[in-house]
């Protein structure tokens, strides 16, 4: 008799935990659709990063990307408190907003100092020795608007 309790213990299909309460299909429907937004928008932010590290000249895209992002980010934020899926979700998406909120004003600052930008990516990308990389960096320094040095 005791071996089949430790069985059913070991078995988490045959009874369910306090903890766990079955869900409605609505309730199953809304956090597929919840999660399929998240998703989305994890890929539109990291998107958004890695085209913007790739090269200035795809500043706009980059643009793009990032409010999409936010725009989805906010969706899925609403959603998650509106249906009370788990903590999980809302970390992410909250962890995703400040990303996206942190892009932006790298990619504002890029648009204000484009030529810049473009000249030192330019630079460090033909600069094969570690002297011509910090030579770059200083081009780009100087380049800079004084208070911005």
């Amino acid at each position: 008799m005791g071996g089949s309790r430790r069985l059913e213990n070991m078995n988490p299909d045959v009874a369910p935990r306090p903890s766990q309460q079955p869900r409605s299909e609505a309730e199953k429907s809304a956090f597929a659709v919840t999660q399929i937004l998240f998703r989305a928008f994890l890929l539109t932010a990291l998107g958004s990063f890695f085209v913007f590290s790739l090269n200035v000249n795809y500043v706009w895209l980059s643009a793009i990307l990032t409010l999409a992002g936010l725009v989805l980010g906010i969706v899925v934020l609403v959603r998650t408190v509106k249906f009370k899926h788990p903590k999980l979700v809302l970390f992410g998406t909250i962890s995703g907003l400040v990303v996206s909120a942190v892009m932006c004003l790298l990619i504002l600052s890029s648009v204000l100092f484009f030529k810049q930008v473009s000249t030192y990516q330019d630079c460090s990308r033909g600069a094969l020795t570690e002297s011509a990389k910090t030579q770059c960096l200083t081009e780009f320094e100087n380049s800079m608007p004084a208070p911005m040095r």
